[in-house]
């Protein structure tokens, strides 16, 4: 997982080999946010923030663009193939990834990839403004702009264990996966209103800025130099195939999560359909939808980490708990039960992000992590496309309140299985967060 760093002095940690910036700091430093305290992992984080706020305004936009301006009446299939396009890159470049992730330099792999779809935003918003854009213009920008993500997301969970020292690797989760909840609220919330006011060239330019911004960020952050994971004589890197292959608990864990995926996801096709179809309502309703979620998810990943109790225990009573709040929109119809189910169901995604990523960051030895971040956002994302379009077609020919009840019933059962599968792995393997070591589990 861990690469060469660029500049920046390593300092020793001890058995678990990571830098540990910001050492020195004493008990008063203690006490303030690790954004403010570890400068490095501040800054990296802000980059993070602006990424996926950029990426998700540009979905949700673009998606609210097609469904409400563009699409017509296969406004369904429209957004459901713009959301398959969208998440293709996380699966198909899945073993590039890897590997420049684990032979580049973390700073140059953050900053080249966030400057790339800068400029590639950049361009897209130049064409918006100087004539009409077809809707072949959005599908090849989320095409761009997903696959420079593809290769920023992974690298930064691959890095974290280097900025920050281990008693710190669950306050730095929870900040990262708060990251996509801070995306969704922000991004979630501008893309439909900027829509709105502005087309699809305001979102696109919006975009860009913040992309840019976030390279200058990188770029002018010194990352701590860490232990090179492929450089040395006689250090091999292993398949992708045997990552998962070694650690059996985590392949389960990551199959159920992948089958959750392909119901939860569709929220992001459904939403959008609910809001026209059943609300009657403008990209504002869109926009409050997906301010719900991310507050729920920004809630979650700031409380998951103190719930009690195994991983996989309180992953699947989040699973279940989620599956009751994707079926109230389509039991009552209505704005305040479609915000409430939001807002729980995006609770439940922060609560399991925060245990399940934390846990992987210890389970999974140091020299295959950045394979397999590579492979678990492949898995996850597999079914997205496959979400994306079955749920955008069924969207033309089902009621998006039976879209809601389809979604419910597809979550329970792999609750049950998640459950099922804490229960019969050996304590060592599905051992709560607290009681896992820096690099322990199966290798």
């Amino acid at each position: 997982m861990t690469a060469t760093g660029t500049t920046g002095h390593a300092e020793p940690t001890g058995a678990t080999g990571r830098t540990g910036p910001d050492r020195t700091a004493g008990t008063a430093g203690r006490r303030l946010p690790l954004v403010l305290r570890n400068r490095r992992f501040g800054a990296v984080w802000a980059a993070q923030v602006l990424t996926q706020a950029a990426g998700r305004m540009f979905q949700v936009g673009a998606v609210w663009w097609l469904v409400g301006y563009a699409a017509g009446p296969d406004r369904g299939l429209a957004s459901g193939a713009f959301l398959a396009v969208s998440t293709l890159p996380a699966v198909a470049l899945v073993p590039l990834v890897a590997a420049v992730v684990a032979r580049c330099p973390h700073r140059t792999v953050l900053g080249t990839s966030a400057a790339v779809a800068g400029l590639a935003a950049l361009a897209t918003a130049g064409w918006t403004y100087a004539a009409t854009p077809p809707t072949a213009l959005a599908y090849g920008a989320a095409l761009l702009l997903a696959g420079c993500q593809a290769v920023f997301d992974p690298c930064l969970t691959t890095a974290v264990p280097d900025l920050v020292e281990d008693g710190d690797l669950e306050t730095a989760t929870g900040f990262e996966l708060a990251t996509q909840s801070l995306a969704g609220l922000a991004g979630g919330l501008l893309g439909p209103l900027v829509v709105d006011a502005a087309g699809l060239p305001g979102v696109v330019a919006g975009c860009a800025g913040a992309y840019l911004l976030a390279a200058a960020l990188i770029g002018a952050t010194r990352f701590p130099a860490a232990p090179a994971a492929d450089g040395g004589a006689g250090t091999e890197r292993r398949p992708l195939r045997r990552i998962l292959a070694d650690l059996p608990f985590v392949r389960r864990v990551l199959l159920c999560f992948t089958a959750a995926n392909l119901f939860t996801t569709a929220v992001f096709v459904v939403m959008p359909l609910y809001t026209r179809g059943v609300l009657h309502a403008d990209g504002t309703t869109v926009a409050a939808l997906e301010a719900a979620l991310g507050l729920g998810t920004l809630a979650g990943s700031a409380t998951g980490g103190r719930l009690p109790g195994a991983p996989t225990a309180i992953g699947a009573g989040c699973l279940g708990l989620m599956a009751a709040a994707l079926a109230l929109p389509g039991l009552a119809a209505g704005r305040a039960p479609a915000l409430a189910a939001m807002a729980v169901a995006g609770w439940c995604v922060g609560v399991i992000g925060v245990r399940f990523v934390a846990l992987f960051q210890r389970t999974v030895p140091t020299e295959d992590r950045a394979g397999f971040f590579a492979v678990m956002q492949a898995l996850l994302g597999a079914v997205l496309p496959v979400s994306s379009l079955l749920f955008g077609a069924l969207g033309d020919h089902l009621s998006p309140r039976t879209l809601c009840l389809v979604q419910a019933l597809g979550v329970l059962p792999v609750a049950a299985a998640l459950w099922w599968t804490g229960r019969r792995e050996p304590a060592s393997d599905a051992r709560p967060i607290a009681d896992a070591g820096p690099t322990g589990g199966a290798r």
